[in-house]
C-alpha cells in the first residue's frame, strides 16, 4: 500500500490530464471546491459528497480529562470537531482493493 499523501497540487495535476483544463484553472477549481466544503462546514452543515462520503462538525461538551503521564485531571474545553463518515461504496472499494493486494 502506498504512503503517498495527496495534496492541492496532485488533485490539480489530475484534473490537467483528465479534464484538459489548464494549470491554472485546474488549480483555481479544486480551491474552489476546497473553499466551498470549508465555508459550508464552518456554517454547521453537513457535506455529502455521493458515493464518497459526509462531512460534519459536531459540539463536543467540556469533560474532565486525564494527563496519561501524571494521572492529573485536566479540564478540555467544549469544541467543535470535524467528523468524516466514508460511504459505504467507498468502504467497499476500499476493502475490494485491500483483499486484490
Amino acid at each position: 500500500m502506498s504512503k503517498t499523501t495527496v495534496t492541492r497540487a496532485h488533485l490539480a495535476e489530475a484534473l490537467y490530464h483528465q479534464i484538459g483544463l489548464s494549470r491554472n484553472e485546474s488549480a483555481e477549481h479544486v480551491e474552489a471546491v476546497l473553499n466551498e466544503i470549508s465555508d459550508r462546514l464552518v456554517a454547521g452543515e453537513t457535506v455529502k459528497i455521493s458515493s464518497f462520503g459526509s462531512l460534519q462538525v459536531r459540539e463536543k461538551n467540556e469533560r474532565v480529562g486525564r494527563n496519561p503521564k501524571t494521572g492529573e485531571e485536566v479540564p478540555i474545553e467544549a469544541r467543535r470537531v470535524l467528523v468524516f463518515r466514508a460511504s459505504h461504496v467507498l468502504k467497499d472499494k476500499i476493502n475490494a482493493a485491500s483483499r486484490d493486494d
